[in-house]
Formats: C-alpha cells, sequence, structure tokens
C-alpha cells in the first residue's frame, strides 16, 4: 500500500453526464471511484441512490467506494452490494451496533469501512480496527463537498496510521475532505493511503482531470 491512490468524489462530477463523467476520471488516472450517498437525514444534503451506482457500473472497472452517510445504514447496505458497491463504509453513529453491521457488508462478499467525523474520537476504532478493510477520516463536516480542510485531521491521520503500523493489519486509511494539491503531500506523510478529491479531481473539465490527478499523487 505504498502508492498513494486517488478517489475522485464524483459528488463534483457533472451529474447531467455522470456515465461520461465517472468513464473519464477513469481514463484520466483515478484509482477508486468514491460514492458519497447522502440521505438528508444523517447529514443534511440528498446525492443518490443504488439505482444511480446500479446505472454508472458499466462505466468503469475500478472499485466503487461507497460512502453511506444514512441513518439507519443496515437496510441500505444489501442494495448497494447488489448494485455494484466495492467498499462499503459506514459511521459508528449511523446504526446501533456497527460490528453487525460490517459483519453484513463482508457477508456479501464486499469490503467494509469505518468512518470517523471530525469530532467521532478515534475510541470508536477500539473494538473493530481489526475486522474493517478501510477507515476514513473526515477532515470536513460531512454533508456538502467544496469545504475548507480541517487542520486536526492531520494529527488524526498520523495516530490512526500509528495504530495500524503497531498492530500489522492491512487497512487503508483514507482521508475525505478539502483535499487538494496543497495538503495532499502532507496527508500522505502523515500515513494516509487513499485521498478522496471531489473539486480538486473535476475541476477544469475532462481534458484536465489527468493533471489534476497526477498533481495530486505529487507527479
Amino acid at each position: 500500500m505504498s502508492a498513494l491512490k486517488i478517489a475522485p468524489s464524483i459528488l463534483s462530477a457533472d451529474f447531467a453526464r455522470l456515465g461520461g463523467e465517472v468513464q473519464a476520471i477513469t481514463a484520466a488516472g483515478a484509482d477508486w471511484i468514491h460514492v458519497d450517498v447522502m440521505d438528508g437525514h444523517f447529514v443534511p444534503n440528498l446525492t443518490i441512490g443504488p439505482m444511480v451506482v446500479k446505472a454508472l457500473r458499466p462505466w468503469s472497472a475500478l472499485p466503487f467506494d461507497v460512502h453511506l452517510m444514512v441513518t439507519p445504514a443496515d437496510p441500505l447496505v444489501e442494495a448497494f452490494a447488489e448494485a455494484g458497491a466495492d467498499i462499503l463504509s459506514v459511521h459508528p453513529e449511523s446504526g446501533p451496533h456497527l460490528h453487525r453491521t460490517l459483519s453484513r457488508i463482508r457477508a456479501l462478499g464486499k469490503k467494509a469501512g469505518v468512518v470517523l467525523n471530525p469530532a467521532t474520537p478515534l475510541a470508536a476504532l477500539d473494538h473493530v480496527l481489526d475486522f474493517v478493510d478501510l477507515v476514513l477520516v473526515m477532515s470536513v463536516n460531512p454533508g456538502f463537498g467544496g469545504q475548507r480542510f480541517i487542520e486536526a485531521a492531520l494529527p488524526k491521520v498520523e495516530a490512526i496510521a500509528g495504530r495500524i503500523a503497531r498492530l500489522g493489519l492491512a487497512v487503508e486509511l483514507e482521508v475525505d475532505g478539502g483535499v487538494d494539491r496543497g495538503n495532499a503531500a502532507r496527508l500522505k506523510d502523515a500515513g494516509a493511503t487513499v485521498l478522496v478529491a471531489g473539486t480538486a479531481s473535476f475541476k477544469g473539465g475532462p481534458s484536465q482531470y489527468a493533471a489534476n490527478i497526477a498533481g495530486l499523487k505529487g507527479n
């Protein structure tokens, strides 16, 4: 997991031609496709459901990294898995039994992730870190794209990366929110292995996507 992965968030794509956008960002060198699912309840916004994920699946062979900002999460896990999600990440606050939710995701043959909001303590990982494939650190409060990066996320990433290393776990450490060329290198140095970038990936239109992704990777 030495090479930094970039997971463009389609929240910043042109929704009028979403399939073409996913195809273009794939061709530009993206590693994953990040899908933000919001229910208007857990976060103050509405985005997309399983049918959109299913419709987008033929447009890219990359892993679909689906972030469920919904509550309760359990009733939607199977639908998104069947729609073509490869990774399903949930918040500890989105259901009463986090371990049960993660177990269900894995039983469906998908990778399971846990998401920490800016105010969610690291203790939320205490009894599940050895049971997940990914930890997603939010560096903004979830619900909207284009927000300013919260600097307090950096020491949080460092602490989680240290814990993963000490335990010898093969867990991806992802960061989402306000990621751009100005902080990508610092996040990688802190231990992040995957960066979610919406605005920074899709700005300038398709002709700029490859340069945007290369810049985030430090190339």
